[in-house]
Order: structure tokens, then sequence, then C-alpha cells
């Protein structure tokens, strides 16, 4: 794949093509103008550009492609900036253009009797959340970065947060997409089809390729009946083997609503989000692990509460719980969600953090944990795993916290090594080590020992018909 220190900066010839496209207010070439788009949060990867476009349309989108193609300029597709793994930055060459999409924010259609909306990639998550809700519907995408990532985004990294378990990733509520590929030309549509079969689909293959082999530009996305009846509980128990029984427990039990959440804990966790973040536990005593249990129906109000209770006082009969808290208002609800939504938070406060995205079967969370624990305390004696997240489809942030008594550089001095053990977990257990965030910068280089050769060859092979020269995010993804 292509080097990105081998492209050249655009001239002013082609910088004032761009001006004429978008309007020269839209082509940020000032430094300070620039930063937001060159930093991410973590501040892990600072990169710098050329400049910055912001198109206003699916038809700047093109044209301003069609230009960086003809002049060989490397273009970096950009949403809301809350990626994870560099995927969204420029490398530090200054060589590349950052192309925002944050400018197309329109929700252009809302269709009830097909249950779909349809977006421009611009719409902040949030955005689209109320929206629907305006409209007495559900659209059930939600991640912690909600209040700023953008629909086209979530798409490019297949985004998955809170609700996999009941209405699967970002891909799963996609029913049709457009995008425009390097040379400015634009595929796809916005027909909101459940059926279609009418060749390769297109969408399947741009979702989740990080904007590698496209720029999504809008989308038509799935709707749900709004959500009338809730309940939340937080309950406690010994180990993560109870709590994967805990969800098997609910799964062949539930006769009423929708498991929507089950989100696993550890105890350290739960400790730094109360120290830090002015939280309180919802239980008396403290457990070794707990679990956030959400239950959602569209009847009458009080029906999932009551089933709720009825499978955690089956639990309890059953020892699979110590004890369970159930949220007796939205206030409630959400101040459970907020010890859950506060993990990566409160860790900032506990010094250096080395940070997995991983999912793994769910019947070997309990087997990576403490085979994954075991592995980082034989590296860094006195390291902190924080392990929580998404337990119900596998998906966990197993986050390593610094020994108390290490300073900070020290510690993250030594994330490579960490990262490698950790991952070799994973792929002894049939995982993988990107379960949302995508692969970025910072994951290329494990790609080949996850794919196969044939897939590898496969995946170059798809880059080189959707993008021959290359200019688009460059030196991401592929290895």
């Amino acid at each position: 794949m292509r080097d990105p220190a081998s492209f050249s900066p655009p001239s002013g010839a082609v910088l004032e093509r761009f001006a004429r496209i978008v309007g020269a207010q839209h082509v940020l070439t000032d430094a300070e103008a620039m930063a937001p788009y060159l930093r991410e949060w973590r501040d892990r990867y600072v990169g710098r550009a050329a400049a910055v476009l912001r198109p206003g349309s699916e038809e700047e989108v093109a044209a301003l492609l069609k230009v960086a193609h003809e002049a060989d300029v490397a273009i970096v597709p950009q949403g809301g900036n809350t990626g994870l793994v560099g995927g969204q930055i420029p490398y530090e060459s200054g060589a590349e253009v950052v192309l925002s999409l944050s400018r197309l924010n329109r929700v252009l259609d809302i269709d009830l009797d097909n249950d779909t909306m349809t977006l421009q990639a611009g719409v902040i998550l949030a955005d689209a959340q109320t929206a629907a809700k305006e409209a007495s519907r559900l659209f059930p995408l939600s991640l912690a970065a909600e209040g700023s990532c953008q629909i086209g985004g979530n798409l490019a990294t297949n985004a998955g947060g809170l609700n996999v378990i009941a209405y699967g990733t970002a891909r799963a509520q996609c029913l049709a997409l457009r995008a425009v590929l390097a040379d400015g030309s634009v595929v796809g549509s916005l027909n909101g089809l459940r059926k279609d079969n009418t060749g390769y689909d297109l969408r399947d293959v741009l979702i989740g390729s990080e904007g590698t082999l496209g720029v999504i530009t809008a989308a038509v996305m799935r709707l749900f009946p709004a959500v009338t009846d809730r309940a939340v509980a937080f309950a406690g128990m010994e180990s993560p083997a109870e709590a994967v029984s805990l969800l098997t427990f609910f799964r062949e039990r539930l006769q009423c609503g929708v498991l929507t959440a089950f989100e696993l804990m550890s105890h350290l966790g739960l400790s730094f989000a109360v120290k830090h973040l002015g939280l309180r536990a919802p239980l008396a005593a403290p457990t070794p692990w707990y679990v956030l249990v959400e239950l959602s129906g569209h009847g009458a109000a009080g029906a999932v509460m009551a089933e709720m209770e009825r499978i955690l006082g089956d639990a309890f009969e059953a020892g699979l719980i110590e004890d369970a808290a159930l949220a007796q208002n939205e206030g409630q609800a959400e101040a459970f969600w907020r010890l859950r939504e506060g993990m990566s938070e409160a860790q900032k406060y506990e010094g250096g953090s080395i940070k997995n995205d991983i999912a793994v079967p769910v019947s070997r969370i309990a087997e990576f944990i403490e085979t994954a624990n075991a592995r980082v305390q034989a590296l860094v004696p006195g390291a902190r795993p924080v392990p929580f997240g998404h337990l119900g489809d596998g998906n966990l942030h197993y986050n390593i916290s610094q020994p108390p008594d290490m300073s900070r550089e020290a510690f993250l001095s030594r994330w490579d090594a960490v990262v490698e053990a950790v991952n070799e977990v994973v792929l002894a257990l049939g995982g993988s080590i990107s379960a949302e965030h995508g692969i970025g910068r910072m994951k290329r280089q494990w790609l080949a020992r996850i794919k196969s050769p044939a897939e590898i060859a496969l995946m170059r092979q798809l880059k080189q018909a959707f993008d021959p020269k290359g200019i688009l995010n460059p030196g991401k993804l592929l290895p």
C-alpha cells in the first residue's frame, strides 16, 4: 500500500481549485484554525496537514475528490474526530489534506411507514437520536461519544456501542448509503430497501472501511418503536463467570421486553468512578464484579420492571448474584449509567492507562480476564486491569491503569509489550483485537496476524479497485 510520505503537499493552484468549489472560508490553512482537526482526544496522535476542506454537499465532496485524484493529493476523511486508533488523523509530514464532513449535517427524511431515517454523514449521533425521538421512534445506536461523533464516522468504523446486544452494530442498522470514490464518482442509493439482491453489496464493503475506499456522504438508517417502558438494575456478583451465567439466565427466562444492555464492571473500576467523579455506589456492600442490566419495552409502564424483579429474584435464589438495586425512576437509572459511562474518564485520574478494545466469545470472557490479568501482572507487577464493557456481545474495554508506585512515562513505555501480551490471549481464544474502534494507525501491524494471506491479498485488491492511486487515507487499516 502507498506510503503517506510519498505524497507532496498540494500546490497553491490546487488549493485555489479547492477554494473555488467550497469557498475560500472553507479551505483552512491557518495552523490555529486547523488544530482541532489534527489531534485526537487522547493526544496519542497529533498530525499535520496542508489544509482542511469543509464541503457543504455531496456534490462538493465529489468535485474535491476529482481534483485531488487528478493532482495526486492525499485525503484524510474525518467525521467528529472521536476515533481512538488514529484513523482520522493525518500523518506528521504535513502533505495530506483533511476532508471534514461536519457541514453535511442535515436530517434529509424520516419515513415512519418504512421506519427509516435518511441522514447526511455529518449529522451528530445525538442529534439523530433526538430527531427519531421527536418522531416517536427510537434510533438505537448509542456511544459514549454520541454528543460529537457523526453518522459517517459511525459507519466508516462500524461503530458498536451500548445496544448491540439488541440491535446490532452500525452495519446492522444501515439499509443504504451513498459514497464518493477517490476519483469523484458517486456510488450507492438512498432507497431504504430491506431486500435487494442485485449483485455485490457495496454498502457492506464501505461500512467499516475507515475512509480507505470511499467517503460516505449519506445513509438510510433503521428506526424502531419508541421505548415506553424501561427498567435498569445494578447487580453484584463474585466473578465474571457468574456474570456470564446471569446473562444466560436472563436470556432463558425473559418473557416480557427486550434485553437492551448487559454491561460488566469490576469493583476497581467502580471505585475509581465513585472516587473521582463524585458518584455513589448503588449497593450497600461491595462485590468483586457488577453488571448493569437494562430491559426495554413498548407497552404499558411497569411491565419490564416486574420482569426485572422476577428474574433478579430467581438469580439471587440460584446464587448467581450477591445483591441488586433497581432504579426506581429515570434519575436513578441515569445515575447507574453514569457509573458505567464514567469508567474511562475516571481512569485518567489514576495516571497512565493502556487501552485495549477486544472481543471474545461470551463463553470465554471469564477465561480471557483471568489469563490476561496474569500476563499483565507478569509484565508489569502492580498494574491494575480495569475490564469493563459490553458483556452481552463479548466486547470488553480491557484498560490497564499504572501501578501507584510507577511513573506515567515508565508505564506507558510498556504499551506495545502489554498490548501484545493481551492480544495474544485474545487470538488464542478466537477473538478480535478490534471489536468496535477499528484498525486505523494503531493496529495495522496486527492485521497480517489476524487475516490470512489470501484475505490480505483480497483486501489490497479491493483498495486498488476503489482507489487506484491510493489517495484515500493512506497508511491506515491495511498493512
